[in-house]
């Protein structure tokens, strides 16, 4: 039978999936360090302590880390699976469905310490739980990528495919980043005076609304369909060895790698910098949040007329670049000559075309990596080439979380904040290293006929 192209509704089907991921995701990276070593001005308790090992990591930062060595392990194993898939209803989206409700359990959990207060054995629980949410969210989010380089058949496509799938991660990034606002809104109406059994509640009732719209690529999209793909059983080594052959792929995995760390310590900073730096409510960091998500629409159209135009490797050159000027801003917050709401609106609105470009361009670009690669193998790995990537996002991340924690030890709150500001200064060294590896890679024109 013909291969179909994908039509409206599925392609909205399937940006579904990516909101779903995102919500979880960033409720993870915004909510861990403040919930768990909150500012002294946040109305939380402290719940692991803050102990340093080796004169440096604090033991937040450690398990934040240590949960990711699963992860070193199982994204290849899973995606070597999923390449070598023979199930007759295809490779990727029979795996995808298993993977829901243990992220949505885990997510949940996270936030559900053994101990209310200080203890060791929150860090032990905290440390065994999100290695389950790693574990979860990668069974999904590996194959769920793979199938962009499978559902679309040519480089608009997937530049189109990319942008929706950007679209339900920045929705999902609002609706994460926007938990203390649903926090106010379930102590206002059902009278709770713990703030930290409202957050419960609302990120146990996020995850499960993650989890409804995570299935709808599973519900909609028939793979058999949309793809022409085979079962690719190859060895897991040799195919790592394969994605690491290429050098192209090499520079984009750096590149991306520096963002994400980047990205991750800006999300995992962001309260902190709303309420200690700029003296502002938390509930305002939701608010920032969202405008910047809004705003960053508006670039989609200049960046799909962009990729066509001018290439794709400008347009992220030109986001790097000023991605980096925005960590120099944040190591000045509440120093500068402006109101801390207009602080906050100088940054969300220089971010915006950073967070476009950044989130629609290098999917679309590691598409066409996986797709010239097959065509000089005569093998499909997009899973392998997915999985490495997904890989070092969530290494890069996790490293976020944990410089950002780590950092925290030299200063998180009102009047003792220089913790805070170093994280200006290691982003903004991030982002001009991602700049340089990324200027090394070279576009292939002849990927976007």
């Amino acid at each position: 039978m013909p291969i179909k192209e994908l039509p409206f509704k599925k392609e909205i089907a399937y940006a579904a999936g990516m909101m779903g991921w995102s919500i979880m995701t960033n409720i993870i990276i915004v909510m861990l360090p403040y919930f768990y070593l909150p500012p002294n001005n946040s109305g939380l308790t402290p719940l692991v302590p803050q102990l340093l090992v080796f004169g440096a990591f604090n033991i937040l930062s450690l398990i934040a880390a240590s949960g990711r060595l699963f992860d070193a392990i199982y994204d290849p194993f899973i995606a070597s699976i999923s390449d070598a898939s023979e199930n007759p209803k295809g490779r990727r989206i029979p795996i995808m469905k298993y993977a829901i409700i243990p992220a949505v359990i885990c997510c949940s959990l996270v936030f559900y310490p053994m101990v209310k207060g200080e203890s060791i054995t929150n860090a032990w629980w905290l440390t065994v739980v999100l290695a389950g949410f790693f574990i979860s969210v990668t069974t999904y989010i590996i194959p769920y990528n793979a199938l962009l380089a499978e559902l679309t058949h040519s480089a608009d496509q997937k530049v189109k495919l990319s942008t929706f799938q950007q679209v339900g991660f920045v929705l999902g990034m609002i609706i994460g980043a926007m938990c203390n606002n649903y926090a106010d809104l379930i102590q206002d109406v059902f009278k709770i005076t713990d703030r930290s059994e409202a957050l419960q509640y609302t990120i146990f009732c996020l995850s499960i609304f993650s989890g409804l719209v995570m299935t709808l690529p599973v519900m909609f999209i028939d793979e058999k369909e949309y793809t022409d793909t085979k079962p690719t059983p190859i060895e897991l080594i040799p195919a790592l060895k394969n994605t690491f052959r290429n050098t192209n792929f090499k520079y984009y995995l750096i590149s991306d790698f520096t963002y994400y760390i980047a990205l991750s310590i800006i999300s995992s900073g962001l309260l902190f910098f709303v309420t200690v730096l700029l003296g502002l409510p938390d509930s305002d960091g939701g608010k920032f949040m969202g405008i910047m998500v809004i705003l960053s629409l508006f670039f989609y159209p200049f960046i799909n007329y962009g990729a066509k135009r001018f290439g794709k490797k400008p347009l992220v050159l030109v986001a790097f670049g000023i991605l980096s000027l925005i960590f120099v801003t944040i190591y000045f917050l509440g120093e500068l000559p402006f109101s801390p709401a207009v602080q906050m609106y100088i940054l969300v609105i220089f971010a915006s075309f950073p967070l476009a470009s950044l989130g629609i361009l290098p999917n679309a670009i590691l598409a066409d990596i996986a797709q010239n690669d097959t065509k000089e193998t005569g093998e499909n790995h997009e899973g392998m080439f997915f999985a490495v990537k997904y890989l070092f996002v969530k290494l890069g991340q996790t490293m976020g979380i944990a410089i950002f924690a780590m950092l925290t030890v030299y200063g998180k709150d009102p009047g003792n904040d220089y913790g805070l500001r170093l994280n200006g200064v290691v982003g903004f060294v991030l982002c001009v290293l991602a700049l340089l590896f990324f200027s090394r890679f070279k576009e292939n024109k002849a990927s976007d006929l």
